[in-house]
């Protein structure tokens, strides 16, 4: 069956997106329309450049008999501007105020769209790294987790503070929350996570860093490495910095209580992050 340019364009797109980061040959793209290598090549051209003027991302070419394309999510300047600028306005409401000081944040975590939009942030900027997993503590961090994951299609391993029978043999370790100073325990499967691993780790709030300084530690019981960490929210009210090479979508400045107010402004991420893409006006 012949397919028609436009009928390619369409499916290539939705297959490509469907399939980040994994190298996919002409002959496939060849065989699947039954079309010539010269007309895949331009219509794997059209829809690169298209991804690039949207801000969806790019599509990388691997040259070679054994070469191909594989698509890269990244994000435009205006989008990830426009995302922050969301995520401040939605944390600054003062209904989010809760006893103590604390914020509610679940409707945040818990909604698709917006959960969406921080993942892709996230994947964006680490899109030039080679990561294997991510790694995030159970239970906030597990949505925006799977969320940066779906843009860079690795799999996701859930830190816990206990074990589970569900989950085998496990490895655990003792570390120090950074706040408060108390002893804690981290507990991952053995079968999570394989020898050698290159993790990007991802957690919903930051404060002086002793959770992720932690998952860092538990990391190195797998011989694994950090390849590179990113938080939803930053807070700026802590004396000690337990993590210093991070990536942060926004800070939380100050909550005053007495007069509910919350400050939310951007975090570290454009100092941070250098890959945009040039959009077009939508």
């Amino acid at each position: 069956m012949k397919f028609r340019r436009s009928e390619r364009l369409v499916d290539m797109t939705h297959y490509l997106l469907q399939k980040p980061r994994i190298l996919v040959p002409l002959s496939f793209f060849a065989d699947r329309y039954n079309s010539a290598k010269s007309s895949i090549s331009e219509d794997l051209t059209i829809i690169k450049e298209t991804f690039e003027k949207r801000g969806i991302g790019t599509l990388q070419t691997v040259p070679g008999a054994a070469g191909g394309v594989k698509f890269i999510s990244r994000a435009g300047r205006a989008e990830a501007d426009e995302a922050i600028s969301e995520l401040c306005t939605l944390m600054e409401n003062p209904d989010r105020l809760l006893p103590g000081g604390y914020l509610y944040m679940t409707d945040l975590i818990g909604n698709p769209q917006l959960i969406s939009k921080v993942g892709k942030l996230l994947a964006a900027a680490f899109s030039d790294r080679e990561i294997d997993t991510i790694m995030t503590v159970a239970t906030k961090g597990i949505p925006i987790a799977l969320a940066a994951a779906m843009y860079l299609n690795v799999p996701v391993v859930i830190v816990r503070n206990d074990s589970k029978v569900t989950e085998g043999p496990t490895v655990s370790i003792n570390y120090v929350s950074g706040s408060q100073k108390r002893i804690q325990t981290m507990v991952l499967s053995k079968r999570s996570l394989r020898e050698g691993a290159k993790v990007l780790i991802v957690d919903d709030f930051m404060k002086a860093g002793g959770t992720i300084n932690g998952m860092i530690n538990l990391l190195k019981e797998f011989n694994a490495s950090v390849a590179g960490i990113g938080v939803l929210v930053e807070s700026e009210d802590t004396k000690e910095r337990l993590v210093d090479d991070y990536v942060s979508l926004v800070k939380l400045k100050d909550v005053d209580v007495r007069s509910q107010q919350i400050k939310v402004v951007e975090g570290n991420y454009f100092s941070k992050v250098s890959t945009f893409l040039e959009e077009d006006a939508k």
